[in-house]
């Protein structure tokens, strides 16, 4: 077996090995936030806001604060965000659990159909496309900023299903970036942050999805 053979195996089995522990934190996240729901659902819509709004400052903490993206604090910290997050959903969930319960089980159903394609096409593209993390993760905050504007002013009227339309596809194109970059150059190092990615990105486009088929 030649250097370069050598070299494309032993990447394929670290990108194999760190897809795993990435998979598993996003699955122990989507859990948390799913246990919180379950535990808020009877929350105030204000109490669910700012539970809300307190996972979004912890996401944004942790882009700033480097110790907040790897090891065991990184994941104690992921796992408050997920369960902060299911906490401020609860009302949410359970209204659409009690009203249009096909329409929370589709919303649930796209969702998983989107982060597989969009996983595993990032995953099988050759070419690398992590330059594409940060101007989309600008727009994702942009539409959620005006999301979050329109909470306080009555609503966004005709323009929240653009939003939420801008979200979905572009959470989505997140997923294939976070896959790609898990086959190109992720270490030990990039797990946490990666699973946080995932999970948060999944959390878009099931909520944009609710939106749309409300």
């Amino acid at each position: 077996m030649s250097f370069m053979e050598a070299s494309s195996a032993t990447r394929a089995r670290s990108s194999a090995m760190i897809m795993g522990q990435v998979l598993f934190l996003v699955g122990a996240a989507i859990g948390l936030c799913a246990l919180g729901t379950v535990l808020g659902r009877d929350l105030s819509p204000g109490t669910a806001q700012v539970l809300s709004f307190a996972g979004l400052g912890m996401l944004i903490a942790q882009n700033f604060i480097k110790p907040l993206r790897y090891g065991p604090l990184g994941i104690g910290w992921l796992a408050a965000l997920a369960t902060l997050i299911g906490f401020g959903l609860g009302p949410t969930i359970n209204a659409y659990a009690t009203v249009d319960p096909s329409g929370l089980t589709t919303a649930v159903s796209l969702t998983a159909l989107t982060v597989v394609g969009m996983g595993a096409a990032g995953f099988a593209w050759s070419k690398d496309v992590s330059g594409w993390a940060r101007p989309l993760s600008m727009i994702v905050l942009v539409a959620v900023v005006i999301s979050i504007i329109g909470i306080f002013v009555g609503g966004l009227g005709a323009l929240s299903p653009v939003i939420s339309l801008v979200i979905l596809a572009v959470s989505a194109a997140l997923i294939l970036v976070y896959f790609n970059y898990m086959r190109k150059h992720a270490t030990e190092d990039d797990v946490v942050w990666l699973a946080t990615g995932i999970f948060v990105s999944i959390i878009n486009i099931f909520i944009s999805l609710l939106n749309l088929t409300r």
